[in-house]
C-alpha cells in the first residue's frame, strides 16, 4: 500500500515539472555565450591543473 502511494506521489511529481528542453538546457551553467564559457572552462580546469605546482612551490619557499 505505501509502495503505491510513493510511486503515485513520484510519477505526480515528474509529471507537474516543466522544464525546458534542450541541448544545455539542462547544465548548470550557461552554453549561450561561448566566450565566457572558455573563460570559466580555462578557470576551472586551469586551477586544478596549476594547483599542484603551487603546493610544491609553497613547500618550497617555507623555511
Amino acid at each position: 500500500m505505501l509502495g503505491v502511494a510513493v510511486r503515485r506521489f513520484a510519477t505526480s511529481a515528474a509529471r507537474r515539472a516543466h522544464y525546458e528542453e534542450g541541448p544545455g538546457k539542462n547544465l548548470p551553467f550557461s552554453v549561450e555565450n561561448k566566450w565566457r564559457l572558455l573563460a570559466m572552462m580555462s578557470v576551472f580546469f586551469g586551477s586544478g591543473f596549476a594547483f599542484p605546482f603551487l603546493v610544491v612551490r609553497h613547500q618550497l619557499l617555507k623555511k
